[in-house]
């Protein structure tokens, strides 16, 4: 018997109601998932399955709608029916007598007349929706159940910021978000864009969405590596990069190695909100560091700066051709309470060496940017050299 045969014989044993049919079947070593049943598994996991598919539903049937093979792999297009009436439970629900029609499709590889590999395809929400574990198609629960999750999105988007995108300049967007208006940048790379600064936490979503809206992310190259600027990027998979001398905080502590435990320079009650939500809410936790950028070095059409003082490897990505300045947090342009206000050093209690952060802010004037964008809030336009000067001189 050939492989083909050899699978068709076992679907046609199932619709055949042959309750030992993946014990005879499967090979020892078989790897099985059944996505949205089953997570990945192996014999022991598909048979345990299907024993207790059969204890909640003992009129279970199935039929194959078609089947092709080819070589080691069949495919079987099935459709299954039959009464959800126990005793058994099935995925953790009590049986409620609901009657059950599912469609669905499998791919499977053969070895010598074994399944080795099930790769199985089946509509749960469906499924679902027939058990009444979610409300049916078109009812009034999934109307209230829709303005429930809208509701939900809604609030997500005031604290994570919505997917939209500022125009910044040619090929450089800015998004958005929470804390304190975090802004990370997209600037044009290829067919995608690489992300400066990679905001907090709470910004995944809405980072993830723009990305793909543009293209599609390629790298992260990372201003500084403090919490609220590193924490999309562990989840979204590319390379992460930054200076040299950040790398120890970007995978390590975040900046808490040298800011104070509890932040004693940051005014109340902030102190005390920023001690919870760096950690529970900004952070993403350490990320690894693919590689590293230094003074000088050009990326994706800007020039790499180093400004340390805020961080010991904080960086700005300067445009010579439009002399376009993305700064992270060289500077600040809001208050403690999210207010709009003139460009000023960060404050003590977040930053490593505040004079070397001024030396920093003096260099960066010295650039004389066009505009001035920075990891939070607003942009310094107009005569931005002599705002940054003046705002490194500030008592």
């Amino acid at each position: 018997m050939g492989e083909g045969a050899s699978a068709r014989a076992y679907f046609e044993a199932i619709e055949r109601g042959e309750r030992d049919a993946q014990r005879r079947f499967y090979a020892e070593d078989a790897e099985v998932e059944i996505r949205g049943a089953m997570p990945p598994g192996g014999k022991a996991e598909v048979v345990a399955f299907f024993d207790e598919l059969w204890g909640a539903v003992p009129d279970f049937s199935f039929e194959i709608q078609d089947f092709v093979s080819s070589g080691d792999t069949a495919v079987v297009r099935w459709r299954a029916s039959g009464t959800f009436a126990g005793p058994g439970t099935l995925q953790g629900l009590q049986p409620n007598g609901a009657p059950l029609e599912l469609e669905g499709v499998d791919v499977v590889r053969m070895r010598g007349g074994k399944l080795i590999r099930n790769d199985a395809y089946s509509d749960s929400g469906a499924l679902a929706r027939q058990i009444g574990a979610l409300p049916p198609e078109g009812s009034k629960a999934e109307a209230a159940a829709k303005r429930a999750f809208n509701t939900r999105v809604t609030v997500a988007r005031h604290v994570a910021g919505s997917a939209d995108v500022d125009d910044v300049a040619d090929g450089v967007w800015r998004l958005q978000g929470e804390p304190g208006r975090c802004n990370v940048y997209f600037v044009r790379d290829g067919d995608g864009v690489l992300m400066f600064d990679a905001g907090a936490r709470t910004m995944l979503p809405a980072v993830r969405a723009a990305s793909a809206r543009l293209g599609g992310l390629t790298r992260i190259v990372l201003g500084h590596g403090h919490t609220d600027h590193r924490g999309t990027a562990p989840a979204l998979g590319v390379p992460v990069y930054c200076h040299p001398d950040e790398r120890d905080d970007a995978e390590g502590s975040g900046g808490w190695r040298y800011w104070d435990a509890k932040l004693r320079d940051v005014p109340a009650p902030h102190r005390w909100i920023h001690r919870v939500l760096h950690k529970v809410a900004w952070d993403g936790g350490p990320v690894p560091i693919a590689g590293t950028v230094a003074e000088g070095d050009e990326v994706a059409g800007f020039r790499v700066v180093h400004l340390p003082g805020h961080a010991p490897g904080q960086i700005a990505l300067f445009r010579p051709s439009d002399r376009l300045a993305l700064t992270t947090d060289a500077f600040y342009t809001l208050n403690f309470w999210s207010r709009d206000c003139p460009p000023y050093v960060p404050l003590d209690g977040y930053n490593l060496d505040t004079a070397q952060a001024r030396a920093s802010l003096h260099k960066l004037a010295a650039l004389e940017p066009s505009a001035a964008w920075p990891g939070h809030a607003d942009p310094v336009t107009g005569d931005v050299a002599s705002q940054l000067h003046a705002a490194a001189d500030a008592p």
